[in-house]
């Protein structure tokens, strides 16, 4: 049996990279999969359509995260339509880089809004329906920069360091009712920004990882799919890298 059978997962940001991995790795393990989306109605289609070829149930949502208005009604719809949600995955991100000296102050409260508020409002929003359950798995994907910090990313560094916060203090408040909450912290993936960057630029990149390459998303993926299963039911509040030795 499939370790995720009969399970509904919300991944937000589901569409693309790290997010659009995870969804397919858990509609592999048998989990039906609604997935959020902010605008590439285009990208959110083919990973409906790649799921739908698995043989699990998928919608995808269009929502941006970080209104709380807009994810209070998508967590109705999903809850009406699928009856349940097992596992949530807190994806959905942007970036907006930059030195604090030139930061405006709409590119730092966009970064917060997005990654960490919008975390905050779908655990805010499925917190009753897991404790009512008894069971849940909720699954923050932080970013090592959360861990060391990143020059011109001050705001996704703070972004991503608060849901680390977020995720223990959530871990501690649903521990006995059978909810576990981690963080994922993947180092340097490989994505449509890293595929754009020089030959050089990668190379440069690769030799400060202890294994000599960059992710890719499948390695946060398969850390996903097993955090979300019964294997890791006895774990919560943990912060784990996927970062080829980077942030050791």
């Amino acid at each position: 049996m499939r370790t995720l059978e009969n399970k509904t997962a919300v991944v937000t940001g589901g569409s693309r990279g790290i997010g659009h991995a995870i969804a397919l790795a858990m509609a592999q393990e048998g989990a039906n999969v609604a997935i959020l989306y902010a605008g590439n109605r285009e990208a959110a289609e083919k990973t409906e359509q790649e799921i739908a070829q698995i043989g699990g149930k998928v919608r995808a949502y269009q929502c941006d995260v970080s209104s709380f208005e807009e994810t209070e009604t998508v967590t109705k719809q999903i809850l009406e339509e699928f009856g349940q949600v097992d596992i949530l995955v807190n994806n959905a991100g942007i970036v907006r880089d930059g030195f604090l000296l030139s930061m405006k102050e709409e590119a730092f409260d966009d970064v917060i809004n997005t990654n960490l508020k919008g975390a905050f409002h779908m655990i805010r929003h499925l917190y009753s329906h897991m404790m009512r359950k008894r069971s849940g798995r909720i699954i923050n994907i932080s970013s090592i920069v959360g861990l060391t910090g990143n020059a011109a990313q001050a705001n996704y560094a703070a972004a991503k360091a608060g849901m680390i916060g977020l995720t223990k203090s959530t871990a501690k408040e649903l521990a006995g009712r059978g909810v576990t909450c981690n963080a994922i912290a993947p180092g340097y993936i490989q994505s449509d920004m890293t595929d754009a960057m020089p030959e050089k630029a990668k190379e440069a990149i690769a030799s400060q990882i202890p294994m000599k390459r960059t992710g890719l998303p499948q390695d946060v993926a398969n850390l996903a799919v097993f955090l979300a299963g019964p294997g890791a039911s006895y774990i919560t509040g943990e912060v784990i890298r996927v970062d080829g030795g980077l942030a050791m």
